[in-house]
């Protein structure tokens, strides 16, 4: 899964203009037929950040994939899930981020 023809996410200016890392992921229902339902906030984004819509962007699938490849693993997933990614000792994984259950890889 290289990220191609997979639709379009939300995502956070942060993560694109490399302000931050790519740190929360959400599946919530597509709005139409190229949005894959994903949205994706960064570890920089704050509340204040978030309110203002311009600071979120449509993106490729692809554009996120080669930012932070970690989440091919996640595409498939259902609408609802809502995911962190963290990183210890080098390694980046996914959690539930409402139960902290470690996502299999």
């Amino acid at each position: 899964m290289q990220g191609m023809n997979m639709g379009g996410s939300i995502a956070s200016r942060n993560i694109l203009e490399n302000k931050g890392c790519l740190k929360w992921c959400v599946r919530e229902q597509s709005v139409n037929e190229i949005d894959n339902g994903w949205r994706f906030l960064s570890d920089a984004d704050t509340d204040e950040y978030l309110q203002d819509p311009s600071n979120m962007v449509v993106c490729d699938w692809g554009t996120l994939f080669e930012i932070e490849p970690a989440i091919s693993l996640i595409f498939d997933m259902p609408v609802g899930t809502d995911l962190t990614l963290e990183y210890e000792d080098g390694r980046k994984f996914f959690v539930d981020s409402e139960t902290g259950e470690k996502i299999p890889e």
